[in-house]
């Protein structure tokens, strides 16, 4: 599982029913969950929070830099709690499911001097594309 909720609480983000459970919605490995999947799963955890309430609380989230949105192919934003975990994605080209992965190496290796055209490059972001299982069977 993810750190979430522990690194929330070190931070003494102020933890009141909503946020705790938007946090709880999000915590966990491999979860990329749009904002209205957010507020799906919150609602059924706490039937009078509000959309407007999620995606405020996904926006501290992001600014405070212990979530990360994942935009992939025009599709809805996800939300990723795998912060900061150096990882890249695996994206299924059929249904959208995305699985954080760990190559080897960094992906900044391949980038050679000649191609940095002068840059100091400090991160780089891979998304490995193909079909998940379910998908590459219909």
């Amino acid at each position: 599982m993810s750190d979430l909720l522990e690194r929330l609480r070190a931070r003494g983000w102020r933890m009141t029913a909503q946020r705790r459970v938007v946090a709880e919605v999000l915590d966990g490995d491999h979860v990329h969950l749009t904002a209205d999947e957010v507020h799906a799963r919150a609602v059924a955890r706490l039937p009078e929070i509000s959309r407007a309430t999620v995606y405020n609380a996904l926006g501290d989230l992001v600014a405070l830099g212990e979530v990360v949105e994942v935009a992939t192919d025009g599709r809805a934003k996800r939300y990723d709690p795998n912060a900061h975990r150096p990882h890249q994605h695996l994206l299924c080209s059929g249904c959208g499911l995305i699985r954080d992965v760990h190559p080897l190496g960094s992906p900044l290796d391949g980038l050679p001097e000649t191609e940095r055209f002068g840059f100091t490059v400090s991160a780089a972001e891979v998304t490995y594309r193909g079909l998940c299982p379910d998908c590459a069977r219909s």
